[in-house]
């Protein structure tokens, strides 16, 4: 429950932050790129559960930069007024990649990714 508490508030500041950082990636309005953020948040939550464990690291988080580019880049079709090119979408993965990665090494670490 701590890592979708952490992920609630990192993802959509990593994606506001992608979006004030990088001209290939234009929300029309403040809440769009936190809603994205949010529903990453899920996303990835989701994908914790079903991934992450000693052991699997690297292949959680490139599941999650693989996730990030897909939902940041489809919210384009979604989003009204939003405007991302695919290198955008490939620079906000990176900045959520990372940020997913130092999220799962703490889960791993503190033995919070250990499934009943």
């Amino acid at each position: 429950m701590a890592g979708l508490l952490v992920k609630l508030f990192v993802c959509p500041a990593v994606v506001v932050l992608a979006d004030a950082l990088f001209p290939e990636l234009n929300y029309a309005s403040l809440y769009q790129s936190i809603g994205v953020g949010l529903f990453f948040a899920i996303a990835g939550h989701v994908l914790e559960l079903f991934l992450l464990r000693p052991g699997t690291l690297w292949l959680s988080t490139a599941v999650d930069f693989i996730a990030a580019f897909l939902i940041v880049n489809l919210s384009a079709f979604v989003l009204p007024g939003a405007r991302i090119v695919p290198i955008g979408a490939g620079f906000a993965a990176i900045l959520l990649g990372v940020a997913e990665y130092l999220q799962h090494l703490w889960l791993i670490r503190s033995g919070r990714a250990e499934k009943a």
